[in-house]
């Protein structure tokens, strides 16, 4: 895959164009299941407070996560004013070429001005998956050195991301 002349970008998920076939289709690796609940089951959470957004490689559909405006309602590590990435993942086809590092740093960058009225986003990540957790380190995430307890598949670290200019 030729990076020089791919571009990736982020972008809601748009209904009826679609789209939601394409995202339909997204797998993840055999090793992250559990990890990521299958597709047809995150499509499930859309609702008006919890938003799809779409990765895509030039105008192929190459990943997808949820933003949950509802998070900090949720969840008590999570601040108010703050809200939730859910269910991030780069499709099978897709993985071992860095896409996941670099939607990571873009996520910033993308997420203040859709969400102005938020100033943070957390996540949680399995404690067994160390290459996800690294992934998001590098775009800027940090570890808040707490762990959640509530996940299906053993417990989870807490990683926070400062949306405002003034807590980077």
């Amino acid at each position: 895959m030729n990076r020089a002349t791919t571009t990736l970008s982020l972008q809601p998920m748009l209904k009826g164009n679609g789209e939601n076939d394409k995202v339909s289709q997204l797998r993840v690796s055999d090793n992250q299941i559990g990890f990521v609940e299958p597709i047809a089951d995150i499509l499930k959470n859309l609702s008006p407070a919890v938003h799809g957004h779409v990765i895509q490689l030039d105008k192929n559909i190459i990943g997808f996560f949820l933003i949950d405006t509802s998070y900090s309602s949720n969840y008590e590590f999570c601040e108010t004013g703050s809200i939730g990435l859910r269910s991030f993942f780069i499709d099978h086809r897709y993985q071992g070429h860095g896409f996941g590092k670099q939607v990571t740093q873009l996520l910033r960058d993308y997420l203040a001005p859709n969400y102005p009225n938020n100033h943070s986003v957390y996540l949680t990540v399995n404690c067994k998956n160390p290459a996800a957790k690294h992934c998001y380190e590098q775009g800027g995430f940090v570890d808040t050195q707490e762990l959640y307890h509530g996940g299906d598949f053993g417990p989870q670290h807490i990683l926070k991301l400062n949306l405002d200019e003034t807590q980077r």
